[in-house]
């Protein structure tokens, strides 16, 4: 199951506070200030810096 709207609306990059999208193969949660990618594990968003990725 997809991330709903509703859940996308509210996340916010634990780092900078920035908004985050959906990255285009729906594997994570990406931050265009910092380009952090927060992955999507089993339908859940792991919002934990060390478990991010940077991605320019």
């Amino acid at each position: 199951m997809p991330i709903s709207r509703e859940l996308l609306e509210i996340l916010v990059c634990p780092l900078c506070k920035e908004p985050v999208t959906l990255t285009p193969n729906n594997l994570g949660l990406k931050c265009n200030k910092c380009k952090r990618v927060y992955p999507i594990k089993d339908d859940i968003p792991v919002m934990l810096i060390d478990e991010a990725k940077i991605e320019e």
